[in-house]
């Protein structure tokens, strides 16, 4: 592709799935429940692994059903960076047998894995997306959550979850700034493609 190609195609892709928002959004609420999980003291540890596995399962319908409510197209159509997108989300998914030797022979630092994991998959969403809060972000997440979990006793691991649900919430919105600024750029017939940049 020429470079003003894929520039155009970055911006489209942007504008029309809203930087993936839904899918933040959809990590918020999963995160929230894993918080209250992680809080709750009748839980053992093992038990509360198995359900934030079971929390983790809805993110993808649930992105969907966000998207449907915000009006951000799911899957972008006719544009040739949106099979790019489903490789990066896919990426993470490389990372999940280290949470799954994790899950029996280092059970604390479970959920600290999944957290960094997580945060640390948006790099590349920065490029696609144009992102500061991406890029931003993909940096803070790992590093927060290393610092908070690394020393974290069992009774003290809700911190983890919770910081990142903090994290995602700002990320949220930050994000829904970005996309609200790249809808008003791209609506002026004097924009071009170069102030997508948020």
């Amino acid at each position: 592709m020429e470079p003003n190609h894929i520039e155009a195609a970055r911006q489209d892709i942007s504008i029309r799935c809203k930087k993936g928002l839904p899918f933040i959004l959809a990590a918020a609420v999963l995160w929230t429940a894993i918080t209250i999980i992680y809080a709750l003291p009748s839980l053992l540890l093992w038990q509360k692994i198995y359900l934030t596995f079971f929390c983790s399962t809805p993110l993808i319908p649930l992105a969907l059903l966000i998207s449907k409510l915000i009006k951000a197209e799911f899957s972008v159509k006719n544009n040739p960076l949106s099979q790019l997108g489903f490789y990066f989300s896919i990426g993470q998914m490389l990372y999940f047998p280290i949470i799954m030797w994790m899950f029996p022979n280092a059970p604390k630092g479970f959920i600290m894995g999944l957290a960094i994991i997580t945060g640390a998959h948006f790099l590349p969403f920065s490029w696609l997306y144009r992102s500061r809060a991406y890029l931003i972000m993909s940096i803070v997440i790992p590093i927060v959550i290393s610092v908070m979990g690394w020393s974290a006793e069992p009774s003290q691991l809700v911190r983890v979850p919770a910081a990142m649900l903090v994290m995602i919430l700002i990320f949220g919105i930050w994000l829904g700034i970005e996309v609200k600024n790249v809808g008003q750029r791209a609506s002026s017939p004097a924009t071009g493609v170069t102030d997508a940049n948020s």
